[in-house]
Parts: C-alpha cells; sequence; structure tokens
C-alpha cells in the first residue's frame, strides 16, 4: 500500500453505475481507467448531495478494490459497511488534505451546492475531466432542465478549478465560449484524447449469419437513431431482400420514443432491425469487426470512443461530419452530414459490398495510430507534474 497519497480522486460515479447494474458508458470507461491508474497513490472522495466524505488510506484501498472488482454479489453490503466505517471515523480522526490535487473525471457533484465553498475550506486543488457541453450546446437533445443544471457544472468547474482537462480540442473550445459568455476566467488547461482499450484479439466473425451495419451506445435522441430508421426503410425500398441487417447495440436512453415505437414492432423479414440491451465487450468487439460499418449519426458528441475503438478493430465508420471526428481520426472514417440522407443512403448501399471505398477505408483503419489508456494517463500525470510540482 502506498503510503504516499497526493491525489483525492472521487469514485462516486463508479459507485452509482455499478450499484444500479446499469451498462458502462463512456465516461465510465474514463472513470475505470483513472480508478485503475491513480488508486494506488490515492485517496476515495464519495460524494452524495452535498455529503463529500474523503475515505482513509484503508478504506480508500478497500473501495477501490471493490469497484474494480465491478458489480456482484455482496457489493452494496460491502459498500455500505466500507463508508459506514468511514463516517464513524469522520469525527475522531484527522486527516490533512490541504495541498491535495482533487481529481473528478466523470462530471460527478459539479451541480451540487457548497462544492467551491468545501474546496476553498479544505484547501484542496481541483483538476476536472470535462467530457463535453451538449446540454448547453444543443440542449434540445436532453433532458428538461439538464441544460441548467450542466450551466452549473461549468460555473463551478470554472470557478474552483485549478486545472481543466478536456478530451478535445472540440470540447475546450465549446468551454471556453461558455467562459467568455459568461464572464469566468479559463483556468490552466491539457488536451488529452482518450484511450483506446483493445476490446478482443480474435472477435468473433460469425457472430450473425448475415451482413449488417452496427450502431453502439445509449439509444437517446441526440445519437440519432431515427436516421438510421429512415434509411432502412428506403434500404428495403431499393435493396428488397438483399438488404443487410442494422444492429442496435444500447440501453434505451430518453426523448426516442418513436424511435422506441418502431423497435417495438415487428420486423420486416428481410432488412431486420436487432435490438441488443446488453453486450460484452468481447461479444462488443465481434459485433463491431464483422459489420460492414460502424454508423454514428450522432447530432453532436464530446469525443465518440465507439468510432475510435471501430477504427481500433479494422472496421470501416460512417459519422456524421463532426468537427471533434475529424480531430481524432482525421479523414479515415467517411463523414457525411446526417441533412444529406441521400448520401447516406448511397454510402449504406456501397458500403453493404466489396466497393473500392470500403477497402480503402479499412486500410486506412489499419494505419492509424491509436493512443492506449497509459499513453493518456503519461500525458495527463506530466502535465499535472509540471503544473502542481509533483
Amino acid at each position: 500500500m502506498n503510503t504516499d497519497r497526493p491525489y483525492i480522486l472521487d469514485v462516486s460515479r463508479l459507485i452509482w453505475r455499478l450499484n444500479s447494474a446499469r451498462l458502462p458508458t463512456g465516461i465510465d470507461r474514463v472513470c475505470a481507467a483513472y480508478l485503475n491508474a491513480f488508486a494506488d497513490r490515492s485517496l476515495a472522495l464519495v460524494q452524495w448531495q452535498s455529503l463529500r466524505l474523503v475515505l482513509p488510506a484503508l478504506d480508500s484501498d478497500r473501495l477501490f478494490a471493490l469497484l474494480k472488482a465491478g458489480h456482484g454479489a455482496g457489493f452494496k453490503p460491502r459498500l455500505f459497511a466500507i463508508v459506514l466505517r468511514a463516517l464513524l471515523r469522520r469525527g475522531g480522526e484527522k486527516r490533512p488534505i490541504t495541498g491535495k490535487i482533487l481529481l473528478n473525471v466523470g462530471h460527478t457533484g459539479l451541480n451540487a451546492p457548497g462544492l467551491t465553498e468545501w474546496v476553498q475550506r479544505n484547501g484542496v486543488r481541483p483538476v476536472y475531466l470535462i467530457h463535453d457541453l451538449i446540454p448547453i450546446t444543443h440542449p434540445q437533445f436532453c433532458r428538461e432542465g439538464e441544460d441548467a443544471r450542466h450551466r452549473v457544472r461549468m460555473r463551478q468547474a470554472l470557478v474552483s478549478a485549478h486545472g481543466i482537462i478536456a478530451n478535445s480540442q472540440a470540447t475546450l473550445d465549446d468551454l471556453a465560449h461558455f467562459a467568455d459568455d459568461a464572464g469566468l476566467p479559463m483556468p490552466e488547461c491539457l488536451v488529452a484524447h482518450l484511450g483506446v482499450e483493445p476490446l478482443a484479439t480474435h472477435p468473433d466473425h460469425s457472430i450473425h449469419p448475415r451482413p449488417y451495419f452496427l450502431a453502439s451506445g445509449t439509444i437517446e435522441a441526440r445519437k440519432n437513431h431515427a436516421l438510421l430508421l429512415r434509411l432502412w426503410r428506403r434500404l428495403r425500398d431499393f435493396m428488397g431482400a438483399g438488404t443487410p441487417d442494422l444492429i442496435f447495440i444500447g440501453q434505451r436512453g430518453w426523448l426516442a420514443d418513436d424511435v422506441f415505437a418502431e423497435l417495438d414492432r415487428d420486423q420486416p423479414p428481410h432488412g431486420r432491425v436487432i435490438e441488443l440491451g446488453r453486450c460484452d465487450d468481447a461479444a462488443l468487439a465481434s459485433w463491431i469487426a464483422g459489420s460492414r460499418a460502424v454508423l454514428m449519426p450522432s447530432h453532436a458528441e464530446g469525443y465518440g470512443l465507439p468510432v475510435i475503438e471501430a477504427l481500433a478493430l479494422g472496421a470501416p465508420v460512417i459519422a456524421n461530419d463532426l468537427a471533434v471526428y475529424r480531430e481524432i481520426a482525421g479523414d479515415i472514417p467517411l463523414l457525411i452530414n446526417v441533412a444529406d440522407e441521400d448520401a447516406w443512403l448511397d454510402a449504406l448501399v456501397e458500403y453493404s459490398g466489396e466497393s473500392a471505398q470500403r477497402q480503402q477505408h479499412i486500410a486506412a483503419a489499419a494505419g492509424l495510430s491509436l493512443q492506449g489508456w497509459p499513453d493518456h494517463i503519461e500525458n495527463v500525470v506530466g502535465w499535472l507534474n509540471h503544473r502542481f510540482g509533483q
């Protein structure tokens, strides 16, 4: 056990996600990567509404180990026991945290009252990883009130931060625009592209008997599954019995009732739309690697891990023409504005066969240099050392 712990790692989001037994999102993957990288040099922070509890080293290690093991039998009682023990010790044990670097990489508690005061009172130095400003820039695709909550998150982050990590230059640009509009200064910032975890080394290419395209991610309005359903109706008219299937991998989200209604209807005999709510990493890798292409028609993204994960497995990608995709993947994906549905249809027809364009994109993906999580963490730690003199 490392007794030199310069960091406090906020694990609140991981606790909530495991406790709810929901599938991990891209942000959850980031939180897990930071847990693996920083657990041995951190104390754990648990937030619940206005409660902020920094655990002693021994309880932090127990909590970190529990989170790494994942949800299973006994998770909830063990979690409760660890947190209760730390709460009981809270009054009789002084653990100075002044000067420690607080890493919050999941947006957790940034809209909770009293955050700035707690930071100032305890003398911690927060560093926040900002994933996106989509509720502010595209509120029409988010739950009611989420834009106001996210404005509070970003304001408190800017006011209290000693440093900001952005997952992309596109995200940092959005944050800078928000800060300018709000009349707030920007703290020192780092753009650090996310790492890619190899999903599998030997994917099963026989996972589905028919040709298919794949879309992965939560089924919500922002991800634009509705476009794909419209395109598949047109594909069936054009290709008939040769229409490839369409696979959705992801849990159901919000503001997509029309999509859910269509998914719940009986499927046609060809060009079926198949919804897989749950999928482990090995199966996901097989679905990606065997697809004609991975489809990402999202209206907005802060990063777009599915694009990188697909390219890492050598799968072609057809995506909306977003600045962040150009930033992280250049011209390797086929980028088409989602307003041009005819162009999307043409691309789907072409990628249904062994077209020259599809083969060129597969070859380009094979030559893409992708960074892993160790590269990302090394970049962040180097910046933290420079920024804070660790």
